[in-house]
This record gives C-alpha cells, sequence and structure tokens, in this order.
C-alpha cells in the first residue's frame, strides 16, 4: 500500500492539473507549517494521501 500520492495520481481521479498540482501545493504548504521542512523543496513531487484527504474531503483512491 503507497501511502503517497503525486500530480499524476490526482489527475487521473478526475482532477484537472492546475488543480492537481494546487492540492499538492497547499498539501506541501501544511507540511511546511507543521515542522516537516523536508516538503520545502519545489522539486519534490509527492505528499502523504492523509494530508491530501484533509484537503478535499475524501479519501483519495489507491487503484494501481
Amino acid at each position: 500500500m503507497n501511502n503517497m500520492i503525486s500530480k499524476k495520481e490526482l489527475e487521473k481521479m478526475g482532477f484537472k492539473p492546475h488543480q492537481a498540482a494546487s492540492i499538492i501545493r497547499q498539501a506541501k504548504f501544511n507540511l511546511v507549517s507543521n515542522g516537516f521542512s523536508y516538503y520545502n523543496n519545489k522539486r519534490l513531487g509527492v505528499v502523504p494521501r492523509q494530508v491530501v484527504e484533509e484537503i478535499i474531503g475524501i479519501p483519495p483512491s489507491q487503484e494501481e
């Protein structure tokens, strides 16, 4: 089970590219605000699924 999610996976779920990028950006901002300085990196494109769930309000599907 993969606990991380990327922009491409959000797009597969039906989000537009800009929406997916915004969700990842917001998740990274939230993580940095909570003290996870590792996510303060523009090249990092994956975030924990739990953080995305908090933003969009529903659990992201884990289809693979």
